[in-house]
């Protein structure tokens, strides 16, 4: 059983609470962490600062601040506007207090992904100098190849682990979402070649819904999928991760219940991991 001292909850989870109620729910009920999306700071609307200090006042940590990344684009023009709003981005986390910002890298319809691939690279690589000023960390978040047409042409930890050696910065490593990797016959090499790196940044976790309803908000709670959450999470232990488990889900079903009902299940599928 585990307990909760590494459990961390993104804010985007439980969306129809606010920023200060998620935190307050959160840590009354044993919660260790959040991570903490854009548009929650921006409904709480005291600026990053304020809200950061507001969280840690509630006892929490702040894991991360989703997301940035979308580093691609036909014109190379909105290429330079995407690294220009990740800098941005990066100021906001060090603002928020956030050691770290997960990145979405992007994809654009009607180019090659490994054109995209090789955009993200120079958008991460033009990034990292002001992450490293700001102190802060980026962790590139392969996505399931589901959303390799316009959400990210990273799909899996090998081209994670291509683009970090490629880069070779103390401040670019891989966020590992249980969601969009559990599929990979080459996961748990891949995470023993990042950890051996010191790459493993963040660890996401939820489950995948046999035949879900909806490829983006139908999300499960661990426990009620297919994925066995236990066997990659003690692969992401052995390969020397000792941070928080995020739990991030988006679901319709879960949004439309009581949060706090809600919450109660995730901390008992999360405290049932082996």
């Amino acid at each position: 059983m585990s307990d909760l001292s590494k459990l961390c909850i993104h804010s985007v989870t439980t969306k129809p609470w606010g920023l200060r109620e998620a935190a307050t729910k959160y840590a009354a009920a044993g919660v260790s962490g959040i991570s903490v999306w854009q548009d929650a700071v921006a409904a709480y609307g005291e600026g990053h600062k304020a809200t950061g200090d507001m969280i840690r006042g509630e006892g929490l940590d702040v894991a991360c601040y989703v997301r940035g990344g979308f580093f691609t684009a036909l014109d190379g023009s909105d290429r330079l506007k995407a690294i220009d709003e990740n800098k941005r981005i990066i100021d906001e986390a060090a603002e928020l207090g956030a050691p770290l910002v997960v990145l979405v890298c992007g994809a654009t319809p009607g180019q090659s992904l490994f054109e995209s691939r090789k955009q993200i690279a120079e958008g991460i690589e033009a990034s990292l100098s002001h992450a490293e000023v700001a102190g802060i960390k980026l962790g590139i978040e392969p996505l399931h190849p589901m959303y390799a047409d316009s959400r990210s042409a990273v799909n899996t930890m090998t081209q994670s682990n291509a683009i970090c050696e490629e880069i070779g910065h103390a401040n670019l490593g891989i966020t590992v979402d249980v969601f969009h990797t559990w599929w990979d016959d080459r996961l748990e090499a891949e995470l023993k070649i990042a950890g051996e790196k010191g790459r493993i940044f963040s660890f996401h976790i939820c489950d995948w819904k046999n035949l879900p309803e909806d490829m983006l908000n139908d999300r499960g709670i661990m426990g009620e999928g297919v994925i066995n959450v236990s066997q990659i999470r003690r692969w992401v232990h052995d390969a020397g991760f000792s941070g928080y488990e995020e739990v991030e889900i988006f679901s319709n079903k879960y949004w439309a219940m009581d949060q706090g009902e809600y919450l109660g299940k995730i901390i008992e599928a999360y405290q049932a991991l082996s």
